[in-house]
């Protein structure tokens, strides 16, 4: 079978999800249709917002369709009538049989982790708060529970110290787009060797990929200096993680902070001290050291580095971090 003939459905929702589309629609694969979220009121306006699927869909005139429940009779037959060999699945949701079944060549999704490592829905943050130096990508068939199928082919990335999670995504984003371009042509080719996930070697302890919620993007100032690093990296620049910085009254604002700099240096402050000279640099103590801030938010305004941060707040040593 040719390419051209390979009818594909395609279904993902954010960013990560547009650069295989694209590979796909601009190498001549027939993508027959796309299925992404639901639109939904983003901002302060509450203005509905495309996803970035559908947006780049639209773009292509590709079919779309948004179920609001993916079990829904309605959709389910409207999937049927595009008669699709294959779907392929891109930071989506979880799918029921009735739809994974549906394709005779199977359904098959991109993954950013290498698994069975970093299942769930937050792969990239937890793989950089974990300090891990290395990740990856793996393309998988589609069973019932989440993120188990058997692995059809995986590509190892680094990640360097410096290494936020925007700059992780970005790297996994490129060569998941040419990962799936590739799967496709294996399963065309024939030349797919699918291999359980229990087969698999792994170094070290399994670790999930849970969502990430507000609270678990709160600071704690009594980890070491390399954890509470590495846990910034992992959630920058978004979610972000946040803090509340409390002046001498005891009263609090809410912090964000997306960029820091590891200082091993001994000291005896409590962890979630503040030292500065008001001017040129936020240190806050941990046990081990200090991790000094380089940019920052507060509510309602934009991001800073440090030093623009200080010319318009009067923060002194008073202050601390909880």
């Amino acid at each position: 079978m040719k390419k051209e003939d390979l009818r594909i459905v395609y279904m993902g929702t954010p960013d990560f999800a547009v650069e295989a589309l694209r590979q796909l629609v601009e190498g001549g694969y027939n993508v027959v249709g796309v299925i992404t979220m639901p639109d939904k009121p983003a901002g302060r306006g509450h203005k509905v917002q495309y996803s970035p699927v559908k947006q780049y869909a639209l773009e292509q005139n590709l079919p779309l369709l948004q179920p609001e429940k993916l079990k829904d009779e309605a959709f389910v037959e409207a999937l049927r009538a595009w008669k699709a060999d294959l779907q392929i699945v891109v930071a989506f949701r979880m799918l029921p049989e009735v739809v994974w079944n549906m394709p005779r060549l199977g359904t098959f999704n991109l993954h950013a982790s290498l698994l069975p490592q970093y299942r769930g829905a937050a792969p990239i943050n937890w793989a950089v708060i974990n300090g891990d130096t290395e990740t990856g990508i793996t393309t998988f068939f589609l069973k019932h529970e989440i993120d188990t199928g058997e692995v059809i082919q995986q590509v190892r990335v680094p990640i360097a110290d410096t290494d936020n999670v925007e700059v992780v995504h970005d790297k996994l984003m490129m060569l998941g787009g040419k990962l799936v371009v590739e799967t496709v042509d294996d399963i065309l080719n024939g030349t797919v060797k699918s291999i359980p996930q229990e087969e698999m070697a792994v170094a070290g302890e399994l670790r999930s990929a849970p969502k990430i919620f507000k609270e678990t993007c709160r600071i704690d100032w009594n980890q070491p200096v390399k954890k509470v690093y590495d846990f910034i990296r992992g959630l920058s620049p978004y979610p972000a993680a946040w803090t509340e910085l409390i002046n001498s009254e005891g009263e609090a604002v809410i912090m964000k902070v997306f960029e820091s700099e590891k200082i091993h240096e001994t000291h005896d402050l409590t962890p979630g001290t503040i030292v500065t000279d008001g001017k040129k640099y936020i240190k806050v103590a941990l046990p081990d050291g200090f991790v000094s801030i380089l940019s920052l938010q507060l509510p309602g305004k934009k991001r800073l580095k440090t030093d623009e941060f200080l010319r318009g707040f009067h923060l002194t040593n008073e202050f601390r971090m909880n």
